[in-house]
């Protein structure tokens, strides 16, 4: 029988259909992800069942007990019962997911391995691992293994062709202008975002980091995007959700779960709408010729133009072609010949000099995309 637990009464519109959103759906996943409508999610992230396998409890030297996880919802009867749990609400799953849909699964060394034969096996599409790396990571007190020090998430898309959302320009700023890697370092769980119970103990064993969270949600969806988690736990996916103004759907079957995420999630106090706003793609831009800059005055015929370095220079002509030495043609083309390069991004390689200081092509192509904008707006 499905049962649901609402955060709100807030639902959107799908076709005839109208999906719960900003809901905890309580009961089997599965169940539930199959009498939701057919395309109708951006993004699912799911933390599954590990399996991992614990024949008896774990101690450390001093015989004290390890708060490991020994629940039965991580318990299989073998790897064959597991592999066909994985199958079915992995395909309940792709179902649910829009055409330009992704789903992010994250596992252990238990298990991730399967999950991943899975997503391939039923036409997920792989776009990257991430390790995350665990600042804090519980030792291996018996001394017989490497200190289990990550986790292993897959993030894949619906199928080859679904253009997923990437906001590659924001994880760069947050990088420090820099690439985001695939290896994220993040400590667990702890401190005043653990939950406990009223015997000081976990609510659940492997709750994750709202810091994990917050970066796949702002990497991989855009604010109004409704994000499923099929394994919803004390409710850190939705917690994400709605403080970057997503909509989530949760399904959980645990009862104590599902309290202890209702009450988490009544006390989130959403961004402002107006610090959500992501830094839009420059592919994604109007696109600005090199000529509109000479057409618009910005830079005259004539200028003399030059790498960061002054190593070279190229005489920007009225037709919107530039010249250096026996070289003439684009300022790309220009650009990787005078390097003896096979490519070049004329915009950022050539300068203008102003006021004595060297600036950068493109800031003056982004003078031109803002007026773009004002009269668009």
């Amino acid at each position: 029988m499905l049962r649901t637990a609402r955060n709100t009464a807030s639902a959107v519109a799908d076709g005839e259909a109208r999906l719960p959103i900003d809901t905890i759906l309580v009961g089997d996943c599965i169940d539930h992800m199959n009498a939701l409508p057919a395309g109708s999610v951006d993004l699912i992230f799911a933390d599954p069942p590990y399996n991992l396998q614990l024949a008896e409890g774990l101690t450390r030297p001093d015989q004290s007990k390890v708060d490991a996880v020994d629940d039965d919802w991580d318990k299989f009867e073998s790897f064959a019962h597991y592999d066909d749990f994985t199958r079915r609400w992995l395909k309940a799953a792709r179902r649910l997911l829009k055409p330009d849909g992704a789903i992010w699964v994250i596992g252990s060394y238990h298990n991730i391995f399967r999950v991943g034969t899975a997503l391939q096996d039923l036409d997920y599409w792989m776009l990257n691992d991430i390790v995350w790396r665990k600042a804090n990571p519980m030792p291996n007190f018996r001394g017989t293994r490497f200190t289990n020090a990550h986790e292993t998430l897959i993030w894949a898309a619906r199928s080859q062709k679904s253009r997923v959302t990437f906001n590659y320009e924001a994880m760069k700023l947050s990088n420090d202008d820099t690439q985001m890697r695939s290896d994220w370092l993040f400590p667990i769980c702890t401190g005043s975002e653990r939950l406990k119970d009223e015997s000081d103990g976990k609510v659940h064993p492997t709750q994750k980091p709202e810091a994990l969270l917050f970066r796949i949600l702002n990497a991989t969806t855009k604010p109004g995007d409704v994000v499923l988690d099929p394994f919803f736990g004390t409710g850190t996916t939705g917690a994400v959700a709605r403080k970057l103004g997503r909509h989530f759907i949760g399904i959980e079957r645990e009862d104590a779960y599902v309290a202890a995420a209702l009450k988490r999630l009544a006390a989130i106090k959403p961004v402002r709408a107006d610090a959500l706003e992501t830094t839009v793609p420059k592919r994604a831009a109007p696109r600005v010729p090199f000529g509109s800059l000479i057409e618009q005055g910005l830079i005259a015929a004539g200028t003399e133009i030059y790498d960061e370095r002054r190593r070279h220079s190229a005489l920007v002509r009225a037709d919107g072609s530039v010249a250096s030495g026996p070289f003439s043609g684009s300022i790309h083309r220009v650009g990787a010949l005078v390097q003896g390069a096979e490519a070049c991004n004329g915009w950022t390689f050539w300068h203008f000099e102003h006021e004595g200081l060297l600036r950068p092509i493109d800031a003056l192509r982004a003078d031109i995309r803002a007026q773009m904008q004002l009269l668009s707006a």
